[in-house]
């Protein structure tokens, strides 16, 4: 480090690691974690073998939707330091050969950013979409009434304290003159104020960004076309101003992002294909964060064996074939709007399998802060800086207190427990970081395990060929020509014969890293939750 590589290169090697800012570190005891915090732990992450790290929004903020209602790009939020204390961050995540990125919220700020206060007394900007119905009374669907002395109403993404910035329609319509065309003023403006914002960060030593929300910039844009050519100006500009940088998408589509420009997008649990179902179909087992729509159906890693992989195998080949070597999918182990792996019936026993497929498979890894011990969701906490989406959907049991150790506030803070962030997980087995680093047989010791077998054999990550030989329990599959991978995410032992062309082959396998799986004469075995990864 520096590593000047292009961003198209490093992220291949890249296994990413989600800091959820407030809840990670707490340096300074007013129960709110901060940067300071983070730099403190990063030892943490150096020895787990975690080499990239996305910071969920740091920026200024009042906090209605915990920091992604902005109200200065340019400025960090106060209660995690200064942007003096972020540059210290980064340069000390440097020094360990680990990359920032940040969270670049694109498409809306907060109602309390000065771009608004001025639009919303100003007729003629067109920073936002503004709508002025003949009658006031009527305003039309979705739209807010004004809060400042222009009239009409604006429309807002998500929370009305969001307004959405104007990058334009993609299909005008004279009976809506708001509808500005993607090439108006405003939405060029706004362009230009995104390369600003990503300009002024890169050069302060941050290695890129995962953009918020990134499908929603254009409005009434049904195929994403104009969204696409929105992003792919601002990738070839980004390729010749900050050619190492890294753009990774919140869309859910890597088919759609990466060739929309982004060098990477995550499975996730919404999105336009089948509303997120790829990644739903291996982790979500209906508890924790529910949204309504979701058809109930049996996940993949469920310990009644009643799941199956082949939907997200489907998407994921799907996926891989549009975007070859453009750019990378990334598998994460939840986020901060998903439940946990640790979560509902799944219990700790059931996460090395888990991990042993998500750290061996050709997608980049995203671990959310706190799965590598085993931190579970924790249910029936009350709405917190906008958590709750609905009524079986609270995101907040996915965004509690690291838990550091076994002392009070589990280390992670030395103020009060009620003025903690969020409330801590009150379970006494608890999992911690320091047990766990004292037990070579613990989840954290596996996850690192995983990890540094990846960095090694290159065949086990993003660009390795994937053959797969059983997509039932267990799931077998061969990575480049020599590392055969079981996983059985189920509580039965579950066994699988090997076809004649790699059963003689794999007689003679080596267990690189195995718990309960075996290959003899031909003939997988793998006990319930068992997974190995065997060398040919």
């Amino acid at each position: 480090m520096p590593d000047r590589r292009p961003a198209t290169e490093w992220l291949a090697d890249a296994v990413l690691y989600q800091i959820y800012p407030q809840s990670f570190a707490d340096s300074n005891g007013d129960g709110i974690g901060d940067f300071a915090g983070i730099e403190a732990r990063l030892d943490h992450l150096s020895w787990l073998g975690v080499n990239t790290v996305w910071l969920n929004p740091c920026f200024a903020s009042p906090f209605h939707d915990a920091g992604y209602d902005v109200s200065d790009y340019f400025s960090v939020a106060p209660r995690y330091g200064t942007n003096d204390d972020l540059a210290r961050l980064v340069e000390a995540a440097r020094r360990r050969g680990i990359r920032v990125l940040l969270d670049l919220v694109a498409g809306h700020t907060s109602d309390a950013h000065p771009w608004f206060t001025a639009s919303a007394n100003d007729p003629d900007d067109q920073r936002y979409i503004w709508a002025n119905p003949d009658d006031p009374n009527t305003l039309p669907s979705g739209f807010v009434a004004s809060t400042g002395s222009r009239p009409g109403c604006y429309l807002p993404n998500f929370f009305e304290s969001q307004p959405a910035l104007n990058f334009g329609y993609a299909r005008p319509d004279p009976a809506e003159p708001w509808r500005l065309p993607v090439d108006a003023e405003g939405p060029r403006a706004n362009r230009q104020a995104l390369r600003d914002v990503m300009d002024h960060w890169l050069s302060l030593g941050l290695s890129g960004f995962r953009v918020d929300m990134a499908a929603s910039l254009v409005k009434d844009d049904p195929d994403q076309s104009a969204t696409s050519a929105l992003w792919r100006e601002l990738r070839g500009w980004l390729d010749t101003a900050h050619p190492h940088a890294a753009l990774l998408s919140e869309w859910g589509d890597p088919a759609t992002s990466v060739p929309a420009g982004f060098h990477g997008d995550f499975f996730l649990q919404f999105g336009p294909v089948q509303d997120g179902i790829a990644l739903r179909s291996l982790w979500n087992n209906f508890e924790g964060t529910v949204s309504e729509p979701w058809e109930p159906m049996e996940p993949y890693f469920g310990a009644e064996a009643l799941g199956s992989p082949r939907t997200f195998l489907d998407i994921w080949r799907s996926t891989t074939d549009t975007i070859g070597d453009a750019g990378f999918a990334c598998l994460p182990t939840a986020n901060h709007d998903f439940s946990r792996l640790c979560c509902g019936p799944r219990t700790a026993e059931q996460l090395p399998a888990a991990f042993a497929f998500q750290l061996t498979w050709p997608t980049l890894p995203a671990i959310y802060y706190g799965d590598e011990i085993g931190m579970r969701y924790v249910p029936d906490l009350p709405d917190h800086e906008g958590s709750r989406l609905g009524p079986r959907y609270n995101r907040a049991g996915s965004r509690t207190p690291m838990q550091w150790d076994s002392s009070e506030n589990a280390g992670f803070s030395t103020a009060p427990a009620d003025k903690l962030y969020l409330p801590l997980d009150q379970d006494p087995a608890r999992p911690n970081v320091a047990d766990q680093r004292a037990d070579p047989d613990s989840l954290l010791h596996l996850v690192r395990r995983l990890i540094e077998l990846r960095t090694a054999c290159p065949e086990l990550g993003s660009r390795g060929a994937t053959r797969v030989l059983h997509d039932g329990y267990p799931l077998v599959y061969v990575r480049g020509e020599r590392h055969v991978v079981v996983v059985n995410p189920g509580r039965a032992e579950a066994s699988y014969d090997l076809p004649p062309e790699y059963a003689g082959r794999v007689r003679a396998a080596a267990p690189l890293l195995a718990q309960g799986a075996e290959v003899t004469e031909g003939r997988v075995r793998a006990s319930g939750f068992g997974f190995g990864i065997f060398e040919v």
